[in-house]
């Protein structure tokens, strides 16, 4: 039954005439009991509800599929309070875990303790634990980039603080408009879905400094600022060009369509399926490797080129001058 032992072809076909004829289904709980392996694997995420993180799921099942392995998910709902209750939980019917989580690191010891393999998506090379990541520094320059040559210059960028990716992405702006000599304007949402971006829009929209662009934190606020600032009679994106994070699958499907960097989620839930299965086959080359996926700019019809003042391109145009000049060795 478990394929650890083959008979002849005879015995063999015996046996199977035998076990269809008596309805013999094995008990994994009971041969879990004996191997000490339950054959399932631990997903925790943030939040089923945005489409990121469902492709995450997907690409992990598809690998556990393929090998025997049966996914377990916990949706922990962006609730810190609950978040270390319900994978402690988990971690009792599982032989590995994979972790989406925003705690800080140094809170991670905890998960560490429970002596399961751990795969984690978004952390960093020096933590030492399996991941899986994307360059959020480099995806927040590649949209800042894309902005400005379409001739924006007052860009802004509704973030959500208690992500740990927020501030690469602010980073990887600034480096982008550090560039050009342009400053850039920082407002939170309260969540990192479509409501916060519709009670943050407001904010942003009828303020005396109304941005040309604005860069969301993910596709789901980008999404919920884009109706709101609709409802408030503006003209997108005429009025303001939106942008965001994850390519979520209806982002090509709203009106406008939504410009976005595509973090592969399906892929990385691939890759880390991929990893904590190598850790329970005694892999040790995966126990602390971690893997970084290239973000892709998708560009649609929610950022347009704008035109720029005169004085506002020439001024771009020498900050950018000077910075170059700047690198240049002097001369001997």
């Amino acid at each position: 039954m478990n394929g650890t032992q083959r008979f002849t072809a005879a015995v063999e076909a015996r046996l199977k005439e035998a076990i269809a004829r008596l309805g013999y289904r094995s008990n994994p709980l009971a041969r879990s009991m004996i191997t000490g392996r339950t054959r399932a694997i631990g997903l925790a995420i943030l939040d089923i509800s945005n489409p990121h993180f469902t492709n995450l799921v997907k690409g992990a099942n598809r690998v556990a599929i393929q090998h025997d392995y049966t996914l377990l998910l916990v949706d922990t709902e962006e609730n810190p309070q609950r978040e270390q209750t319900l994978i402690e939980s988990l971690a009792q019917r599982v032989d590995g875990m994979i972790v989406s989580s925003r705690m800080p690191d140094d809170s991670v010891q905890w998960l560490l303790d429970l002596g399961k393999p751990v795969v984690l998506f978004g952390r960093g090379a020096r933590f030492p634990v399996a991941s899986v990541g994307t360059d959020s520094c480099l995806a927040g320059y590649m949209l800042a980039n894309h902005l400005v040559k379409l001739g924006h210059r007052h860009i802004a960028y509704l973030g959500f603080g208690r992500s740990r990716w927020n501030d690469e992405r602010i980073r990887g702006i600034r480096n982008c408009l550090d560039e050009y000599g342009l400053a850039l304007d920082i407002h939170d949402a309260a969540s990192p879905s479509a409501a916060g971006g519709e009670r943050a829009c407001s904010a942003l929209v009828l303020g005396p400094k109304r941005p040309d662009a604005v860069i969301c934190y993910n596709d789901l606020i980008a999404l919920g600022f884009i109706k709101q600032a609709r409802e408030l009679g503006l003209q997108l994106p005429r009025d303001v060009s939106v942008a965001g994070f994850d390519n979520v699958p209806y982002g090509e499907y709203t009106a406008p369509a939504l410009t976005t960097v595509d973090f592969q989620s399906e892929k990385m839930g691939e890759l880390a399926m991929t990893k904590l299965l190598d850790q329970l086959h005694g892999n040790a080359e995966t126990a602390a490797s971690y893997s970084l996926l290239d973000p892709r700019l998708v560009v649609r019809e929610s950022t347009v080129r704008r035109e720029v003042a005169a004085g506002d391109a020439a001024a771009a145009g020498d900050a950018r001058t000077r910075r170059h000049e700047s690198r240049m060795p002097a001369a001997e």
